[in-house]
């Protein structure tokens, strides 16, 4: 079979599987050319004939997305603002849309002389990563409750030469004391299902992803966003930016969140790209 027919029949297989969240538009072509470039390379022409043996190593790996099992962890990386991160199971996979967090996070970053910035609730490092490959003068930390999640994310930081210290501990309790009231961005994706809507989540993120990474356990799912915005304006310096990434369902009550702790200039901001990202801003 050819490129093009081989990428007909894996799109089909995608769009037809029932533990795939079908939410983005052409995700399943997106995927599947992602995961055959990953076999053949990515110059092979559509009317290309595939080799057997490179045909079958596609079809096992379709049949593992078509299961649900996300991209990363059948590739072991994901690319994040041109950043290969390594993913390993037992942690929070990189999202794309959180490019979006972290591009709100830089943009505050770069006009700053030596900026410091903080990625809680960091998992494998992609977002900490990315603002430090872009903002080189920047001092970066990131922190995690989980010792498997700051391992990786040290060991991503070594592969790709990018040095971001990455510390374990319940978010700000692992960082120097020093670094109170001088920090200019926080940033967080946090776990934000709450513990009786994880039976609801699609099978490629419930049954591939620890619980810990998807819900704090409270009712609302709230709980560390609320722990994080009583304590960011103990880190920030006036002025300084909380960055949140939530799903829109969830943006009118974290920013509730984050203006009863005080914070101010309260504001939505939303992925153009995605449509379903939303970065909830506050200042201290």
């Amino acid at each position: 079979m050819d490129v093009e027919g081989l990428l007909d029949w894996a799109e089909r297989k995608l769009k037809a599987s029932p533990a795939i969240d079908h939410w983005q538009k052409d995700r399943e072509e997106i995927e599947a050319e992602e995961l055959l470039d990953d076999v053949i390379g990515e110059d092979a022409k559509l009317d290309a004939e595939v080799p057997q043996a490179a045909a079958r190593r596609f079809e096992k790996m379709i049949a593992r997305r078509a299961k649900g099992e996300p991209v990363a962890l059948i590739l072991g990386y994901a690319e994040f603002r041109g950043l290969r991160i390594t993913a390993r199971p037992g942690t929070f996979l990189p999202r794309d849309s959180s490019e979006f967090l972290a591009e709100q996070a830089i943009r505050r970053l770069k006009r700053l002389g030596r900026p410091i910035a903080v990625d809680a609730a960091t998992g494998v490092g992609p977002v900490a990563l990315a603002i430090k490959n872009e903002v080189r003068r920047a001092q970066v930390y990131g922190t995690d409750l989980s010792a498997s999640a700051v391992s990786s994310a040290r060991a991503n930081a070594r592969k790709l030469k990018v040095p971001v210290k990455f510390v374990r501990g319940d978010l700000f309790s692992a960082l120097p004391r020093t670094l109170k009231t001088k920090v200019d961005v926080i940033t967080l994706h946090p776990p934000y299902v709450g513990r009786g809507e994880l039976r609801e989540l699609p099978d490629e993120i419930r049954k591939f992803e620890p619980v810990g990474v998807l819900s704090d356990g409270s009712a609302g799912g709230l709980g560390l966003v609320e722990s994080t915005a009583r304590q960011a304006e103990d880190w920030l310096r006036p002025g300084g930016w909380l960055l949140i990434e939530v799903s829109p369902d969830r943006a009118r009550a974290v920013g509730s969140v984050m203006r009863r702790a005080g914070l101010r200039d309260i504001r939505s901001t939303k992925d153009r790209s995605f449509q379903v990202t939303r970065v909830v801003i506050g200042r201290a």
